[in-house]
């Protein structure tokens, strides 16, 4: 892990008190790689404090394209599976998960991609079986957070993407319901569910800053264009050097990402280090998010 010293900017701090003593949050992806690229500063900062912090990929990422023509080899291409696996140890220590767990399903491909009908990928699960995996762990780990991907994808609806948001709400739902997946172990109701948001103001204002200055955007308008979910953020997490990380974790998806690619790691004159992440928060039984300013905390209230 880079040798960076995480600070929530607006707010987050060490849990205290008699009932903080066992902070837990569950992060779900639906690809090696989602990890890096969605929340990495935030669950840095958590991890950091004390709070475990688990991921669960829902794929092994096995029809993942490779990105990076140094890594583009037979030798890399018969073993992608298994790579791919290598990649997310490395990228989930650097920020710092305690535990990686996969749900056990193959990669689905992109949409309309013939990948899709293998019976055994994300897209085909039985939406129960899937589910009940997902309570199992839930009920097992016991985190007062829990985040997935947002129900609108409509800017990138990939079938395992919308499955995340399928089965993690449902499996959300059903954690503490007595009469749901007896067999999945003692009940557990996690106090909030989010939804990771894209923010497209944020990459507007990077955008603007690259044209300002006179530079190419890596940041093309029909990219910009797609919607994004900014009327519904409830929360930014903003973290202090939070982007050393995330660009050290996406580094570590060697097959995944070009280390020279202006989309992830060019500079826009004037940008900080710090790293905002941007939430929805879709579910709380500690009450909804008050006040004009966004929430600053995933554990604000519990």
């Amino acid at each position: 892990m880079d040798s960076v010293s995480l600070v929530a900017a607006n707010g987050p701090a060490a849990p205290t008190g008699p009932n903080q003593a066992r902070r837990c949050l569950v992060s779900v992806h639906a690809h090696p790689d989602d990890e890096a690229s969605k929340g990495p500063a935030t669950v840095a900062h958590y991890a950091s404090i004390g709070v475990r912090c688990v991921l669960v990929c829902c794929t092994g990422g096995e029809e993942g394209d490779i990105l990076n023509p140094a890594m583009d080899r037979p030798e890399v291409r018969s073993r992608l599976a298994e790579v791919r696996r290598e990649e997310l140890a490395k990228a989930a220590a650097i920020i710092g998960y305690s535990e990686v767990i996969w749900l056990g399903y193959r990669d689905s491909g992109m949409a309309g991609c013939t990948t899709n009908d293998n019976p055994a990928c994300f897209a085909r699960a039985d939406t129960a079986a899937a589910t009940g995996r997902l309570v199992e762990i839930l009920r097992r780990e016991r985190p007062q957070v829990v985040i997935i991907y947002a129900d609108d994808q409509e800017g990138y609806p990939h079938p395992d993407h919308l499955r995340v948001h399928e089965i993690g709400l449902a499996a959300y739902e059903a954690c503490g319901d007595p009469s749901a997946f007896a067999q999945a172990g003692p009940l557990w109701m996690p106090a909030k569910l989010y939804y990771s948001a894209w923010n497209r103001a944020s990459y507007r204002a990077m955008h603007q800053r690259f044209i300002e200055a006179g530079l190419e955007s890596p940041f093309s308008e029909d990219w910009l264009g797609r919607s994004g979910l900014d009327d519904r953020v409830t929360t930014a997490i903003t973290v202090a050097e939070g982007n050393h990380i995330r660009r050290a974790a996406l580094r570590a998806h060697a097959t995944q990402i070009d280390p020279a690619s202006p989309f992830w790691f060019a500079d826009p004159p004037g940008r900080n280090l710090d790293s905002t992440d941007h939430y929805i928060l879709a579910r709380s039984a500690v009450g909804p998010v008050s006040g004009e300013r966004l929430e600053q905390d995933l554990f604000a209230g519990i």
